[in-house]
């Protein structure tokens, strides 16, 4: 049985789960919005052979940057979840798995943000977040 304190501490690690990922995320999708900007992720994206890459190169950019957003405010975070591990399982298939498991260009560091988008996806975004307090000032009315 679940106390009080498992309960919590649940709920915190899920918190610092979502606020880095997110970090990561926004970081990237910043990146590709306002660094290389979306003429040079298209291009980017072109050159690596993605598929459609006039709506992927935007989606994936757009994704990161809001989905990462979310993440760390803990809102929608099922879905933005699900959207950044989609992205991540993308990347992973199109560009880093030809590379191996490793490091730089390698699936690891794709994959371990593929699997905790995909934790988030499953178990939410805790106590500690919007969706948690939208929740709760809907269950109270």
């Amino acid at each position: 049985m679940q106390t009080r304190a498992d309960t919590t501490r649940i709920d915190i690690a899920l918190a610092v789960l979502r606020a880095i990922v997110g970090i990561v995320f926004i970081a990237h999708g910043a990146q590709k919005l306002f660094v290389f900007g979306l003429d040079g992720v298209i291009g980017g994206f072109t050159q690596m052979g993605a598929p459609l890459p006039q709506i992927t190169a935007p989606l994936v950019a757009l994704v990161e940057f809001f989905g990462g957003l979310a993440l760390v405010a803990g809102l929608f975070t099922r879905l933005a979840a699900v959207g950044l591990a989609f992205v991540m399982l993308g990347a992973i298939l199109l560009v880093h798995l030809a590379a191996g498991f490793f490091a730089p260009n390698g699936v690891e560091f794709a994959l371990t943000l593929a699997a905790a988008s995909a934790a988030l996806a499953i178990a939410g975004a805790g106590r500690f977040s919007l969706d948690h307090t939208i929740a709760a000032r809907r269950a109270a009315r």
